[in-house]
């Protein structure tokens, strides 16, 4: 259930995206823009958060700094490391995403009621939780 709700707002969202003007953009790309925000990540930090390799991560980021929404600039804290930055074209489309995540979850909740959209968001944070925090003996 969770899955066809997930694959539902990522149609939204792509949507949105398309009818805002970036139709130079697959799923897969808008896929990078997910909360928080890629900007000032490592690209390995990025695919892990993609649970993608390295090289299909460097081919992206290759893909997109070439489109204009990102750059790659030398990391401050590792001279031979490199870290993401959006571009102010990235930023107008992070910021798209966002909103139609946004509007998806209010569909959602005008679905199902305020009280009950809270309860739900509620309990999937409690899980997030409790499989994201190590087990403490």
């Amino acid at each position: 259930m969770l899955r066809v709700t997930h694959h539902w707002v990522l149609e939204q969202v792509y949507t949105r995206v398309v009818d805002a003007g970036f139709e130079d953009l697959g799923r897969f790309h808008v896929g990078m823009f997910r909360y928080p925000t890629a900007d000032g990540l490592r690209p390995t930090e990025l695919a892990e958060r993609m649970q993608i390799t390295k090289q299909s991560v460097n081919t992206l980021i290759g893909d997109m700094e070439a489109r204009g929404y990102l750059t790659r600039v030398p990391d401050p804290a590792d001279g031979r490391g490199r870290i993401i930055r959006l571009t102010p074209k990235g930023h107008q489309l992070e910021k798209v995403i966002y909103d139609a995540a946004t509007s998806a979850e209010s569909a959602i909740a005008e679905l199902v009621g305020a009280k009950r959209f809270e309860q739900l968001r509620q309990t999937l944070q409690d899980i997030i939780d409790n499989i994201t925090t190590p087990n403490v003996r």
